[in-house]
């Protein structure tokens, strides 16, 4: 077996599931043999200003293992599942390449979905393009937008929110940089993948679904107390974002965002935000469970992390990547 096709060991689980915890108690056990490298695959730890509500590692824990992919992008800037999968391929190839293991952490199942089937060929973006969108829905607003993208293009406006901005923009932009509708591309290109990455792939996930619940509340209660409704103040006071960027439309900064302008109470702020959650991690769960090659493991089981580690070393030991 050659580097190139090595299978890539990964953590995936439901949001407060014990991921980043289990993640560096298995790169300090692997640190004697080989060093271990944690490619984040989270669409939300990818900017830059959005600590607390995400959850972010902390520096201390930053500095227990080199990590890649957290911020890496303002939240005024979209990050895609191809962009992911182009990074993190890349970082694979270089991590190995320095005799690393890489480690692929998070709870993003579209950037999971990405690395693991590959991509559809697709038109690279184009920044002229989006730009002038961006001015277009300025003007007239997105449910205009998905108006012009049904009557070009129904079936890919059929599945899409008419506030949906990232993909009515992706949609539309695909449409006049080709002059195909996504759709039809979709169709052309079906069963043509690129990219597609070997993974072997432990999945943290609850005996009791209430036990994640009760997670789900307790990191909610400390985000509030460290700050979380001062962080989305402080990127509200920017004056450039808005909540249909994808950054802010991420859990919990949605809730918040309502809250502050006044769109909902601000009593009913935790309620919301734990209910959003509880929502994403049941959304997680369902795709996880889709993939019946993956190895899981009770996150809600004492030795959870043991177990974690003792299957994560017999994956790799049976793909000849550790003695």
């Amino acid at each position: 077996m050659t580097t190139s096709n090595l299978p890539c060991l990964a953590l995936a689980g439901p949001t407060a599931s014990g991921k980043t915890a289990a993640a560096l108690a298995l790169a300090e056990r692997l640190a004697p043999r080989h060093p271990v490298e944690i490619i984040s695959v989270d669409s939300a730890l990818v900017y830059r200003g959005m600590d607390i509500g995400t959850a972010k590692p902390s520096r201390a824990e930053l500095a227990r293992a080199p990590h890649h992919l957290i911020d890496i992008r303002d939240p005024l800037q979209a990050y895609s599942a191809a962009e992911f999968a182009h990074d993190a391929g890349a970082l694979v190839q270089a991590i190995r390449a320095r005799g690393a293991l890489p480690l692929l952490v998070g709870g993003t199942m579209l950037y999971f979905k990405a690395l693991m089937e590959g991509l559809d060929p697709m038109p690279p973006a184009h920044p002229e393009v989006r730009a002038a969108l961006e001015a277009e829905a300025t003007e007239r607003g997105w449910p205009a937008l998905h108006a012009d993208l049904a009557r070009l293009d129904p079936i890919t406006a059929q599945r899409l929110a008419p506030n949906d901005a990232q993909r009515i923009q992706r949609a539309l932009e695909v449409y006049r940089v080709s002059g195909q509708t996504l759709s039809s591309f979709h169709a052309a290109q079906q069963g043509v993948k690129t990219g597609a990455l070997p993974i072997e792939l432990i999945s943290l996930e609850p005996l009791e679904r209430q036990s994640l619940h009760h997670r789900i509340e307790q990191r909610f209660d400390a985000m509030l107390q460290q700050g979380f409704i001062d962080e989305v103040c402080r990127l509200r006071a920017r004056g450039d974002l808005h909540p249909d960027l994808p950054s802010m439309r991420c859990v919990g900064y949605r809730q918040a965002w309502e809250a502050l302008s006044g769109v909902t109470p601000m009593s009913e702020l935790r309620d919301r935000g734990i209910f959003a959650t509880r929502q994403l991690a049941k959304r997680q769960l369902t795709w996880l469970r889709s993939m019946p090659q993956r190895h899981t493991v009770a996150c809600d089981a004492r030795d959870a992390q043991d177990q974690v580690l003792a299957l994560a070393e017999t994956l790799l030991r049976n793909s000849g990547q550790l003695d």
